[in-house]
């Protein structure tokens, strides 16, 4: 059994409950699309790995209760509304390996089934009545949108730098993964050490997950990702690896990138080309270090917990994110 299984095992009847209020919350007397849309993604075969994290948080932490449900269901409502929105910001075909829910139905219903997800996953926030744990999340929610107007205002710019990278991952994925875990401790009433250091955990383990998934694009599996190899590049889209490469280009190189990337002119073979050059400049493997780096600082971070088979557990999810690169 793998780090993710055995997560998914130790925190089992609370994920069926996370599950069970996901499918009853997504509901719509009133405008049956919305459970369409929703179900689509929802059921589409996600890890549910930010769930999970709430609640292994709140059980390492020691909570007996039942509001990390209503939380955990809520960071996944959260994180099913930014993808509907990203499909439409991206024009995306394929998510998970399937249709996205704009090219089946069409943008307006995915824009504004992701902000029904957003209204509801504040609905649930405020049942728990914990102001704390609706701050953090509220929070996320605005840090997440600020990453995404950064990656667009900064796309297709060869100046990006890898720290405004950072940023935008920092945003668009490690805000989630560090809230979610963060208000798993806090409901827990831990002590602010265990908050701040599962707060820590999420922020790496998330940047690790970003970075993993970005080199992924160049040399993954189709099948395993749920899209083309070298979809972001040819959706010009500047991650680390490229952003390594341009930094290291030479004058041709740079012409070449310029062309591709910043006015889009792309041709047969230049996915090959582009390899080609990251590879000549070792920024792939410059990039896999970087994420090995963040997957290890994560793992760090949970020092200040108590040892326990869930420490354990998500100690070993770090390594599961960057086994993906072996």
């Amino acid at each position: 059994m793998g780090p993710f299984e055995q997560l998914q095992a130790q925190l089992a009847e609370d994920m069926a409950a996370v599950n069970e209020l996901i499918r009853t919350r997504m509901a719509s007397k009133n405008a049956p699309r919305i459970p369409e849309v929703t179900a689509h993604l929802v059921e589409a075969g996600g890890k549910r790995l930010r769930p999970l994290l709430t609640l292994a948080a709140a059980n390492l932490c020691g909570y007996r209760g039942d509001h990390h449900v209503l939380l955990a269901a809520t960071v996944e409502f959260i994180h099913t509304a930014t993808l509907l929105h990203d499909d439409v910001v991206d024009e995306s075909a394929q998510r998970r390996g399937r249709p996205t829910a704009n090219l089946l139905w069409d943008n307006k219903s995915s824009v504004l089934v992701g902000d029904y997800l957003f209204s509801r996953s504040f609905q649930l926030m405020v049942e728990t009545g914990n102001m704390q744990a609706l701050g953090i999340l509220a929070n996320a929610s605005a840090v997440i949108a600020e990453g995404e107007v950064l990656q667009l205002s900064v796309a297709q710019d060869l100046a990006t730098s890898e720290d405004t990278y950072l940023q935008v991952v920092r945003g668009k994925t490690a805000a989630l993964f560090a809230a979610a875990c963060e208000v798993g401790a806090v409901i827990a009433d831990a002590p602010g050490i265990h908050q701040k250091a599962l707060y820590n955990y999420g922020d790496a383990l998330g940047i690790a997950f970003q970075i993993v998934d970005d080199l992924l694009d160049f040399g993954g599996s189709a099948a395993v990702m749920g899209k083309n190899i070298g979809d972001d590049f040819r959706e010009r889209k500047l991650t680390l690896p490229i952003i390594l490469a341009v930094a290291k280009a030479d004058g041709l190189e740079r012409d070449f990138w310029k062309r591709t990337i910043e006015k889009g002119q792309q041709y047969e073979g230049d996915l090959e080309h582009a390899l080609k050059l990251m590879k000549a400049h070792g920024t792939l493997e410059a990039t896999r270090k970087k994420a090995l780096s963040w997957a290890a600082m994560a793992q760090d971070a949970l020092e200040p917990l108590p040892d326990s088979g869930l420490k354990s557990s998500l100690k070993d999810l770090a390594d599961f994110v960057v086994s993906r690169l072996v």
